[in-house]
């Protein structure tokens, strides 16, 4: 069995670290093979139980891969020398279906994905003329359920089934199937969200999609107007303004200014503090911090706030060091598990390197009601 792992650019080792410790929770040998840069890991499993395999994803999730999918290739589609005019006469979607038609029960989406790279968009152009005609074959031979939605809906439902086709080039392809939590909800995992022109940066988008992210279909319940929340490091006002703008109460931390509308927002407190020191009178529903300093101090931070009942729940990142990333995750979440435990808190931890993460992971840590 063949799995595909998307990533960020860079991080392809991890990503191999996070398909490794999968395959044997799930009973199996991994082969990864990575190459810098590229954006997505394959790797060769043994004799391996898909139901086994996925539920070890659920039970171990992917910290730094994106998206992850289990099928076969890579698939020959044309000969390497005509892969220059890509939507030449080649025909490439009979190998395609074909290898999904050996794999695949029937599907609710169909993903033509290419890696998340300079050079893997130049693959964009063929995905897409791929699509509709791959698509038309499926239903065609009852593979694609008729009713499936547009792919490109901001969230799928976790419990549908998608049918992959990765193209790392023009000449191949490996296809195959992701269902549920084991997968991701959104093609080559990037959820596509809108910049709000009036937020002060960008970073409120890595907030959105870490609520999506770990909240899902609860976010509604778990994060609404009247809560209280306090932003760490706020400045200029990203996640802050995100906040507000879902009706929270928000104390911004930071000796820096907040930038633009949410500097006069009625539901935010500005106070010039030092974020690593400050602390509430009184427990507050949130905390979320993206302050610049060693993971490890961030962790014990959050994991204090948690542990003392400073906050319910805690969003925050951690910056990653150049070298030893993934060693450095995991004595972060060693050290959040210690502390929680410590104070007898039972408590949820979730990691994930998000598409709008840099150099870092995403973070949430929550009391369990």
């Amino acid at each position: 069995m063949i799995v595909v792992a998307h990533c960020r650019a860079g991080f392809e080792g991890e990503t191999a670290i996070d398909l490794t410790r999968a395959a044997s929770a799930a009973g199996v040998d991994a082969k990864c093979t990575t190459v810098v840069n590229s954006a997505y890991v394959v790797a060769l499993l043994g004799a391996l139980d898909l139901r086994r395999w996925r539920q070890a994803l659920v039970d171990m999730p992917p910290i730094f891969a994106r998206s992850v999918f289990a099928g076969s290739g890579p698939h020959v589609l044309v000969a390497a020398e005509h892969t220059k005019g890509q939507r030449g006469g080649a025909d490439r979607v009979t190998p395609i279906v074909a290898a999904i038609e050996a794999l695949a029960s029937p599907a609710s989406d169909l993903w033509v994905e290419f890696a998340d790279t300079n050079d893997g968009k130049e693959m964009s152009t063929l995905a897409r003329a791929l699509t509709a005609r791959i698509e038309g074959e499926l239903r065609r031979r009852g593979l694609l359920l008729a009713s499936a939605p547009n792919a490109k809906s901001a969230i799928a439902p976790r419990n549908r089934k998608r049918l992959h086709v990765f193209l790392p080039d023009g000449a191949t392809a490996y296809v195959g199937s992701s269902i549920g939590e084991s997968g991701s909800p959104w093609p080559m995992g990037i959820p596509r969200l809108k910049m709000p022109h009036a937020a002060p940066s960008r970073s409120t988008l890595k907030l959105v999609e870490a609520l999506i992210t770990f909240l899902g279909d609860s976010e509604t319940a778990k994060l609404r107007a009247g809560m209280r929340a306090v932003d760490l490091g706020a400045a200029p006002g990203g996640w802050t303004w995100q906040l507000a703008h879902r009706g929270v109460r928000v104390t911004a931390v930071d000796n820096g200014p907040l930038k633009g509308e949410v500097a006069s927002d009625p539901l935010v407190t500005h106070l010039r503090s030092d974020g690593l020191r400050f602390r509430p009178k009184r427990q507050v529903d949130w905390v979320t911090c993206d302050i610049v300093e060693q993971p490890l101090r961030i962790a014990t931070l959050m994991a204090d706030w948690i542990a003392d009942g400073a906050a319910r729940r805690a969003l925050f990142n951690l910056k990653l060091p150049m070298k030893r990333r993934y060693d450095e995750v995991l004595r972060c979440i060693d050290a959040i598990d210690a502390r929680v435990s410590r104070a007898g808190v039972d408590a949820t931890l979730r990691v994930r390197q998000l598409y709008h993460d840099r150099a870092e992971v995403t973070a949430y840590l929550a009391r369990v009601d």
